[in-house]
């Protein structure tokens, strides 16, 4: 029933139908936007090949949903050569990043996390292109979120629900950049909480603040290890809140992909447990998670796991079980 169509290397004998795309290349935390001005879909990843911010394009997505469908790296192009002044000039370390249109505005907004100048920690910022999904993206002066007391925040990603017509970011404080050991320094008891926070903000520019943040879940130490991280929302046709995230530390074997339910986006979150790891099935991938999912109840996914290269990234398509389960299937 399961198919994980990859956009990397994948041994021969884990699936049946593999396909080289992105190749074994360095693509983590990988978001994906469609682009109505070009009607194509394009993928965002994590700084690295050079650039703060990767990019690639494909005709459709999933890209197995055509024969003639590829993903192409852009690896000439950075969307943000200069990530905002507040941002570690140095080694400014660009995270997470993703990018949604602003149809009242015609922009794009790309969410992103990068060091914070003088600190440990990163913090989340935001950049707009008036022009193209490519750019130029100009950043804010000023951190979008930057909770630094908390160890800072990561893996923002944007949300619109279209029956509310309200816009969101979700976002990790990452408390785990505080932690004094074990897997990703926050092992060692009692540790520190990494909680999401859920901001709305304008309908019309997709970053100013809309009243008070909340937080919709955290870390529990038993079922998650040191962390949970990358949150991602979607909406099932069924009008359904469903939020990927994943658990435990990217570089062990228990890194995963969860998700939870909620019938209001601020909660209560039903947490059902793990769709991609160890604990389930993990289709022959190593330390799977970072998933970013299109909305819409059946739509397409991407996530990295371990390559040779680092983290590949991976595409597969999602849909609603009969008991409004997640499930992962053919397109």
């Amino acid at each position: 029933m399961y198919s994980l169509l990859f956009l990397a290397f994948l041994p021969l004998g884990v699936l049946s139908s593999p396909r080289t795309t992105l190749g074994n290349l360095d693509f983590p935390d990988p978001s994906v936007t469609f682009d109505p001005a070009t009607s194509k879909w394009y993928a965002f990843a994590t700084s690295g090949n050079t650039n703060n911010v990767q990019v690639a394009w494909s005709p459709s997505f999933p890209s197995f949903t055509s024969a003639d469908a590829r993903w192409t790296l852009l690896n000439k192009i950075d969307l943000l050569p200069t990530p905002g002044h507040w941002v570690n000039d140095t080694l400014p370390l660009i995270w997470a990043p993703d990018v949604h249109f602003i149809p009242q505005t015609k922009t794009y907004v790309m969410y992103y996390s990068g060091r914070l100048s003088g600190s440990p920690y990163h913090c989340i910022g935001v950049a707009v292109s008036k022009t193209s999904i490519l750019g130029p993206y100009t950043p804010h002066p000023h951190p979008f979120a930057c909770p630094d007391h908390d160890g800072g925040a990561i893996d923002s990603s944007g949300f619109f629900d279209a029956e509310t017509n309200r816009r969101y970011v979700i976002y990790k404080v990452d408390g785990s950049a505080k932690g004094k050991g074990g897997p990703c320094g926050n092992g060692d008891k009692p540790g520190f909480p990494t909680p999401f926070v859920l901001q709305e903000v304008d309908i019309s520019d997709g970053f100013t603040p809309v009243g008070p943040a909340t937080t919709v879940l955290d870390r529990i130490p038993e079922i998650d290890g040191p962390l949970i991280e990358a949150p991602n929302l979607v909406k099932t046709k069924r009008g359904r809140y469903v939020l990927f995230y994943s658990s435990h530390c990217y570089n062990t074997v228990d890194y995963d992909v969860r998700y939870a339910v909620a019938e209001n986006i601020k909660g209560p979150w039903v947490r059902m447990g793990e769709l991609i790891g160890r604990a389930t099935q993990d289709y022959g991938f190593v330390a799977p998670g970072g998933a970013s999912a299109v909305q819409g109840g059946e739509g397409g996914m991407v996530f990295h796991a371990d390559c040779e290269a680092g983290r590949c990234m991976y595409e597969t398509s999602w849909g609603v079980g009969e008991k409004g389960e997640v499930v992962l299937s053919d397109a």
